[in-house]
Parts: structure tokens; C-alpha cells; sequence
């Protein structure tokens, strides 16, 4: 019997919070204490793009070299229109370099051709177990 009236004082108390959403009733923003908004999932709407890009076009590079961790990475990438040409690198545990190279297109789908090179650098030791 407590848990029913627990239950509904929550209920009680949400409702003249204002979060509650009535059937019909035109959406609505509740502001909660603190400036914190509430809008409820109705009252969301999508907006369509105003324009859309026919032919994307982006270039875009990093690389990683940290020689405290050992860590060595890095990737390039470009795209134009439905085209994606890339490549990335990364030195594997066992000490080779994994070369990836990818093209994408609408007609051949994504593509991917793997390279090792062999060793490139001291394999990484696995981490002492401390109990």
C-alpha cells in the first residue's frame, strides 16, 4: 500500500512540474530550477537541410608519433563526390608496420588491400600483473 501512494505522490509531483504532457494540448517548454528546459519529445521537430551538397569534397591527414608509449599511427583520407581514397598505418604489438590502403566507390564498393612490414619495431611487452 505505501509503494501506491508513493507512486502516486511522484506522479503528483511531476504532473505540477509541468512535465507531463496532456493529450491534445499544444507543446510546451517547462523550466526546471536551475534554468534547466524541458521540452517533451513532441514538440521536436525536424528541419531539413536548406541545401544539399551535390559534390562533397574534404582532405583530412593526422599522425601519431609518442615516443613514451611507442604508439605510431596515422591516416589520410580525401573524398570527392562518391569517391573515398585512403590509407592509414599503425605498428601492430608484434612489432610490424600494417599498411591499409582503401578506395570506395558507388559502383565497387569499399576496397581494401593490408601490408606488413616486418619488424619495424621492438614488439610491446605485456603489462606485469600486479595483485
Amino acid at each position: 500500500m505505501l509503494l501506491y501512494i508513493t507512486v502516486a505522490a511522484m506522479l503528483v509531483c511531476v504532473a505540477k512540474a509541468g512535465v507531463v504532457p496532456v493529450a491534445g494540448a499544444a507543446p510546451f517548454t517547462a523550466a526546471f530550477p536551475g534554468g534547466v528546459a524541458y521540452t517533451p519529445y513532441a514538440a521536436i521537430k525536424t528541419v531539413k537541410a536548406e541545401y544539399e551538397d551535390i559534390h562533397p569534397q574534404y582532405q583530412y591527414a593526422y599522425q601519431v608519433q609518442d615516443a613514451l608509449t611507442g604508439d605510431s599511427k596515422g591516416q589520410i583520407e580525401s573524398r570527392d563526390g562518391d569517391i573515398v581514397r585512403g590509407s592509414y598505418t599503425l605498428v601492430d604489438p608484434d612489432g610490424a608496420r600494417r599498411t591499409v590502403n582503401y578506395y570506395a566507390d558507388p559502383i565497387n564498393g569499399f576496397n581494401a588491400v593490408v601490408q606488413r612490414q616486418f619488424p619495424v619495431a621492438a614488439p610491446v611487452a605485456a603489462a606485469p600483473v600486479v595483485f
